[in-house]
């Protein structure tokens, strides 16, 4: 039986590193996979080549739209929200919009809620409880996501998350092999995302890492800073397959409704009607 998958991000982008994967395999299963960003990630760090000319959110829309191609994304929407940036202190609004972390959780539940209700959504993914790595609009996601699927009656709600364990393995093995830039500090990821212990469902998607390296590819601005550094993502890339594959080829959730004791899932649908 098919169902419908709708994926819950912040900011263009981010739906390449958590849940491509699992929004490939949904697709390529035969369910209907929506795919909703609350910013269009206006404030992001990008060169200049992308963003002198203030339109970078135009652009990471564009690119959101190409890496849903990638992926079987059936419909993209943005809730529109502005970016709350990055930096110590929020910015003022921009005119006519307002910056998601200062929204109303309830009011933009509802947004998420009546998209949630027009697609019969069977599963919401969105963010865990520490926003990933803490981003102020991730953490802000989670709160409107976990709302919006109380005011739809959203089947299963699950929080794309990475446990802490693997992911710190992951980037000491990538470190072996690539330089990552000055500003990463893999430190950061010891008390990001989830603990292995919270962890319910492990999604295989492996056969779904072109698709998934498709979808990071897609999002060019954010692959390098100003001055041509490389970031994160440019780093990803640079990892050569087949051990691309490997450090990608899963994908993990947390359901806060997972009876306690229950083994891990391996697939975000089952135990559905």
């Amino acid at each position: 039986m098919a169902h419908t998958l709708l994926a819950f991000h912040a900011h263009p982008d981010d739906e390449a590193l958590l849940t491509a994967g699992t929004m490939a395999r949904a697709a390529a299963q035969g369910h209907r996979v929506i795919l909703v960003v609350a910013t269009d990630g206006n404030e992001g760090l990008a060169s200049g080549s992308f963003a002198a000319d203030g339109r970078l959110g135009e652009r990471r829309m564009d690119e959101l739209r190409e890496s849903a191609r990638a992926l079987g994304v059936a419909r993209v929407e943005h809730l529109g929200y502005a970016d709350s940036g990055l930096g110590p202190a929020t910015m003022p609004d921009p005119p006519g919009q307002t910056r998601f972390v200062r929204a109303d959780t309830n009011a933009a539940a509802g947004r998420l809620a009546n998209l949630l209700l027009e697609e019969s959504v069977d599963v919401l993914l969105t963010y865990d409880a520490n926003g990933g790595y803490g981003h102020r609009d991730h953490l802000q996601a989670h709160r409107v996501a976990t709302r919006a699927a109380e005011l739809a009656h959203t089947p299963r709600v699950l929080q794309a998350t990475v446990p802490r364990d693997t992911i710190c393995r992951a980037i000491a093995l990538v470190g072996k092999v690539y330089r990552f830039p000055a500003a990463f500090d893999p430190a950061t990821f010891q008390r990001a995302f989830s603990p292995k212990a919270a962890i319910t469902h492990r999604v295989n998607v492996i056969r779904f890492a072109p698709a998934k390296r498709a979808s990071m590819r897609a999002h060019a601005s954010q692959a390098s800073a100003e001055g041509g550094a490389d970031r994160t993502l440019a780093a990803f890339l640079r990892i050569p397959r087949p051990l691309y594959d490997v450090v990608f080829g899963r994908e993990w959730f947390v359901d806060p409704a997972h009876p306690p004791g229950a083994p891990v899932a391996r697939d975000v649908f089952a135990g559905l009607p």
